[in-house]
């Protein structure tokens, strides 16, 4: 292929990305072939109609459904064209016949494939980015391709996780009370939990500070390594333990006057860190204001 030796051509409906040997990847142009739009269907149906000699006997609206039945693919396009040429020519069908005379294929969606994936990020991102009306689409999309309902209910309480929060701790529960839902009521009635679940998800107030946090002190954890929890926050079992100062201090907080010791829970030989940051959202404004409160209790208790 490098030298021209080999010129090889090829055709495939996976990503090229992940279906070719990178080698061979980067010694070939690749093409993309993307599906036609209404405008390119509608010119392909006129020239099977000057082919034909004869206009499809179908009403302005049947012929836009007709587009939209073809998803996209023009070999579709002219196989159910054939099926409404077959019509007596002084016929005239509207929407409602045609319906009744094609049956209308699934939308193109492969579990296993690209597409599996192209459509679960547009649904996480939908509902990342609060619209509810493009989440429900994508996972009525989903659903209508075979997706697993189960496989959509993860990922729900992923998203509640990972995108909204503490913004709203209920978000959560929702997505957990949906997947239980489904499990017990099936399909169909349990995607309509799954349904609520996400329009709920998109319409919460989002924070990812919990999600930042995590991975600010997993990287701290990993950077740190084996130090020693403080001696007066380490359990003191036996006599020994207790003699070598285990325990020793230790300030039990529901005590306090102000239910808040102050005391440092990092290890002595690592200096107060602030992972979790809250923005604000939600239930967040309230975590921010008791973080802040204990903050200045802390401040206050080392002078």
């Amino acid at each position: 292929m490098e030298d021209g030796t080999i010129v090889l051509v090829g055709a495939t409906t996976e990503n090229p990305s992940f279906a070719l040997n990178g080698a061979l990847l980067s010694r070939a142009q690749v093409l993309v072939l993307r599906r036609l739009d209404s405008a390119a269907l509608d010119a392909l149906l006129v020239r099977a109609e000057k082919a034909l000699g004869r206009a499809l006997p179908v009403t302005p609206e049947a012929r836009e459904q007709l587009l939209n039945f073809a998803d996209g693919d023009g070999r579709q396009l002219l196989t159910l064209a054939e099926d409404v040429f077959a019509l007596p020519e002084d016929a005239m069908i509207d929407s409602a016949a045609l319906m009744r005379l094609l049956q209308r294929r699934a939308p193109l969606y492969d579990k296993s494939r690209e597409e599996h994936f192209n459509l679960i990020s547009a649904l996480h991102k939908s509902v990342r980015g609060s619209d509810p009306d493009a989440a429900l689409y994508w996972l009525a999309r989903m659903l209508s391709g075979g997706e697993d309902p189960r496989y959509l209910a993860r990922r729900l309480v992923r998203m509640a996780i990972e995108d909204v929060g503490l913004a709203d701790p209920n978000a959560l529960q929702q997505a957990l009370a949906a997947r239980d839902a489904y499990d017990f009521l099936g399909s169909p009635e349990g995607e309509l939990a799954l349904a609520q679940a996400t329009v709920y998800l998109a319409t919460a107030p989002k924070s990812t500070a919990a999600y930042a946090a995590f991975n600010a002190a997993t990287a701290a954890a990993r950077s740190s390594g084996s130090l020693m929890p403080p001696l007066h926050i380490v359990n003191a079992p036996t006599r020994l333990m207790k003699d070598l100062g285990y325990g020793a201090g230790y300030v039990y907080d529901p005590d306090t006057e102000e239910g808040f010791s102050g005391q440092s829970y990092f290890p002595d030989a690592m200096e107060r860190r602030t992972f979790y940051q809250p923005r604000g959202e939600g239930f967040e404004e309230t975590i921010r204001e008791r973080l802040e409160h204990w903050a200045d209790l802390r401040a206050k208790l080392k002078r």
